[in-house]
């Protein structure tokens, strides 16, 4: 490398790197769409494994092009919307025999008509 510069007003003069009388080359742009790289969205762990292995469903997501996303999106909010109607729900009872009058308890005395003032 040299420290010379061309004093201004002199045409400027090309390198061994540089066509004679050609302007560098510039970068073509690209009008391809970028392929599918990851977001790099950090997913915490819950605690819960049904919502956790959802979660983990989103990375799905990182390898699709952008049209593909809603799909996972979808699917996610799916199995999150089960998981959490399933806490709504109630165990049911536990079947059991229903009593009859006969295996009812009974009193050990009356009291209709125990009237004291």
């Amino acid at each position: 490398m040299s420290d010379w510069m061309p004093e201004a007003g002199s045409p400027p003069v090309s390198t061994s790197d540089e066509p004679v009388g050609r302007e560098p080359a510039a970068a073509a742009p690209s009008f391809e769409p970028a392929g599918p790289a990851p977001l790099g969205v950090v997913r915490t762990p819950t605690g819960h494994a049904a919502v956790d292995a959802r979660l983990e469903r989103l990375a799905d997501a990182d390898h699709l092009p952008a049209d593909g996303h809603i799909e996972v999106y979808e699917d996610v909010h799916r199995g999150l919307r089960a998981e959490l109607t399933s806490l709504d729900a109630r165990p049911d009872a536990a079947p059991g025999p229903v009593p009859t009058p006969s295996q009812r308890p009974h009193r050990t005395h009356d009291t209709r008509h125990d009237n004291r003032s």
